[in-house]
């Protein structure tokens, strides 16, 4: 399993240069990582270098300096994927606060509904447990995170050229699913080792 240290950040001058043509970069990887469900959430799998770049734009846009790294590693490091797992940013991006805050009232608990379907398998998603996910007045944040454990014979299946992935909530306010692009699944099977 690979993390990101500090050796694999450029420091600020240097990513100043390159900064433009990193941002295209990750942004075409990124197009191939991301899964529309239902109306209003999206899954942003990540990867090593996904999180590498967050972490740089983080020091970039906060400049906290060297003192500000050992943070944002902490902070990025457990959503890049094991090895054994996919991981992901789940965003529930609804742009009218008054419609956001109603809608995320609905979806407590949804951190816990979410999964992957394919070959007769299913791979629970388990919330990222740095914070709760869900206020004690049963309002979801906005923002998810969620790693999806996979066996070995899940991997294989997973692999599978073709194979029909679905993505889901189970959730009563929220219960929607949709099918995986095979770009996308074919994308994400690199992540496995």
């Amino acid at each position: 399993m690979r993390k990101i240290t500090e050796a694999d950040l450029l420091p600020l001058p240097e990513y100043l240069k390159v900064r433009a043509e990193r941002r295209r970069a990750i942004s075409e990887v990124k197009k191939h990582r991301r899964v529309e469900v239902g109306p209003v959430a999206t899954f942003y799998f990540e990867s090593f270098e996904t999180m590498r770049h967050q972490v740089q734009e983080m020091l970039y846009i906060e400049k906290g300096g060297p003192a500000q790294i050992p943070d944002e590693l902490a902070a990025y490091n457990p959503l890049v994927p094991n090895g054994a797992e996919l991981t992901a940013t789940v965003m529930f991006e609804i742009d009218e606060p008054t419609r956001r805050a109603r809608v995320l009232a609905t979806l407590g608990g949804i951190e816990h509904t979410m999964s992957l379907r394919f070959a007769g398998e299913i791979v629970k998603g388990v919330a990222e447990d740095d914070q709760e996910r869900t206020r004690e007045d049963g309002k979801a944040s906005s923002i998810q995170f969620v790693h999806f454990p996979f066996t070995t014979a899940q991997i294989a299946k997973f692999r599978q050229d073709g194979a029909e992935v679905v993505i889901g909530f189970a959730h009563p306010a929220y219960g929607h699913l949709a099918v995986m692009p095979e770009t996308v699944r074919a994308m994400l099977a690199r992540d496995f080792d």
